[in-house]
């Protein structure tokens, strides 16, 4: 297997699939193109992915569903492409598990900068990331759940791991970083995120509810991220989840 990062475009337009790849290639990554969802899915079973770039419209399965499928079985970095400058869009990318989106038409520079953003948030940017060799591992406790700092990993109560995108990560981290402290939205942007584009209103939340699913015993009653009504979010570093 390459040590070289791999990255799939999916688009069913084959000139920007090529341009997209033809691009990537030229800046030192590993690419894989597909169509759909069909020739996504081989890629997958053949190979480590890294980051995926998906149409958000294409024949068939869209790029929302094929969003979904991937986050639940990987933790790689995945940017949206969408025609469509709509709230709705965003919304349903982040619920889906997107990590940033790119309206078309883009630049191929910007969607550059996007692809390294999210890498970098993945833990895939260096060849030290995740590696923490010779060192003790840094963990935070989260109700059940566990957070592998060095590994960019999310584990459940049976030590299996719990898929999380770049961005929940980020927010867990931010958590685990300010315990029993109210963190606003603004903060948990410039925490986590660093401003790499600009957010939607309560983009936040989405991402938030998200995480208490993977985190939390009853999602609707949050004891381990509480909800500090009219200030943000609170991590309970004490709370046990049982």
């Amino acid at each position: 297997m390459s040590d070289r990062i791999h990255i799939v475009v999916v688009d069913d337009e084959r000139d920007i699939r090529e341009t997209v790849a033809e691009y990537l290639e030229m800046n030192g990554y590993k690419v894989s193109k597909a169509d759909g969802g069909p020739a996504l899915r081989k890629v997958v079973e053949q190979d480590r992915v890294d980051l995926a770039v998906l149409d958000v419209t294409m024949p068939g399965e869209d790029g929302l569903s094929l969003a979904r499928w991937l986050r639940d079985r990987s933790g790689a970095g995945i940017i949206m492409l969408t025609a469509r400058d709509a709230v709705v869009d965003r919304v349903v990318g982040i619920e889906m598990g997107a990590d940033d989106y790119v309206t078309k038409p883009f630049d191929l520079r910007e969607l550059l900068a996007r692809v390294k953003a999210v890498l970098r948030r993945v833990g895939r940017a260096t060849a030290e990331a995740g590696a923490a060799t010779g060192a003790a591992r840094r963990e935070v406790r989260f109700g059940r759940c566990r957070l592998d700092l060095d590994s960019h990993k999310l584990f459940g109560p049976d030590d299996r791991e719990i898929p999380l995108t770049a961005m929940e990560f980020d927010l867990l981290r931010a958590f685990a970083e300010r315990p029993n402290r109210v963190l606003t939205r603004d903060q948990l942007l410039d925490f986590a995120h660093n401003r790499d584009f600009e957010p939607f209103d309560r983009s936040i939340d989405i991402r938030i509810a998200r995480i208490r699913r993977k985190i939390e015993p009853d999602p609707a009653k949050p004891a381990v991220i509480k909800t500090v009504r009219g200030a943000g979010y609170l991590f309970s570093g004490a709370a046990d989840g049982s």
